[in-house]
């Protein structure tokens, strides 16, 4: 798999922020194989791209089935398996899906996952392309087990499909507020006075060194208020104030975005919870 930059000259009228650019990156990967594992290889794109639709937190989306366009390559016989394999492997799956009759590529079959964005717009993102005409272009053979060379079909995928578009999407469903792992800034320590700054950045730093995954920043200079309601308008989605107590404790007063306060929590229990936020892909604390 590679990701890899594309461009296309969109019209300016049709232009629109990161969901509709000239030049975007995809992530693709292509799989080549013999006619009869097109149906497993599908089905397993397919289980890799419902993973991943779901850690981001995508359960809603169209599936289609696109078949032959009236100007394509390849016989009548490989199509029809190819397409048979498709509907087979989304049969097994047991996703519904919508055929859209000639809307393939000239090259093969395909299926298109479109995402409702946050005003309920569908945009295509993922997509699974059965292609014929590559693996001829490249004069592609294998000897197969009766010993006579054949030609290998080539499975063209790519999850995100417009890198940007999907990101596009994405902040758009979650207006910013993003869960604890996905986000850019995941936890702010917020110190009660200049006395405690310096606690702060050493309970940082431990978190840091212990998972350097996590992403935590100091907040200083102003009022306990006014570093609360920053980060509260910030959508930050761990607030923590370390004052006396908390210093003396080793611990530090944890208040989540979605949760509420939880309460003074010692640093070592902190770090194992952001370490396993950010290895399972956690929403919550």
């Amino acid at each position: 798999a590679e990701l890899g930059t594309v461009y296309r000259y969109e019209r300016s009228g049709t232009l629109q922020g990161l969901f509709r650019v000239r030049g975007f990156t995809q992530d693709d990967a292509h799989i080549f194989c013999l006619p009869n594992q097109v149906e497993d290889e599908i089905l397993g794109v397919i289980n890799l791209l419902e993973d991943l639709l779901s850690k981001f937190g995508f359960a809603d989306y169209e599936v289609n089935l696109s078949t032959r366009p009236e100007k394509s390559v390849g016989s009548d016989e490989v199509w029809q398996k190819s397409e048979d394999a498709i509907r087979s492997a989304l049969a097994r799956k047991g996703w519904d899906f919508i055929v859209d009759e000639g809307g393939g590529a000239f090259y093969g079959p395909k299926i298109d996952i479109k995402i409702k964005d946050a005003i309920g717009r569908k945009w295509q993102c993922s997509t699974i392309q059965v292609d014929f005409n590559l693996p001829e272009r490249f004069d592609l053979k294998y000897t197969d087990s009766d010993a006579a060379e054949k030609r290998p079909i080539m499975i063209h995928r790519a999850i995100f499909g417009s890198v940007e578009r999907f990101f596009g999407i994405l902040t758009e469903n979650y207006a910013g507020d993003f869960p604890i792992w996905l986000s850019a800034e995941q936890m702010r320590i917020l110190p009660v006075s200049e006395d405690h700054v310096a606690y702060a950045e050493e309970v940082k730093a431990r978190i840091v060194a212990a998972c350097p995954q996590a992403r935590v920043t100091v907040a200083g200079g102003e009022r306990l208020g006014k570093l609360i309601r920053t980060a509260e308008v910030e959508k930050v989605p761990l607030m923590c104030v370390v004052g006396d107590s908390e210093r003396e404790a080793g611990a530090l007063n944890v208040r989540s975005r979605t949760q509420g306060e939880l309460g003074s929590v010692s640093v070592e229990d902190v770090i194992q919870r952001m370490k396993v936020m950010n290895d399972e892909q956690l929403s919550e604390f």
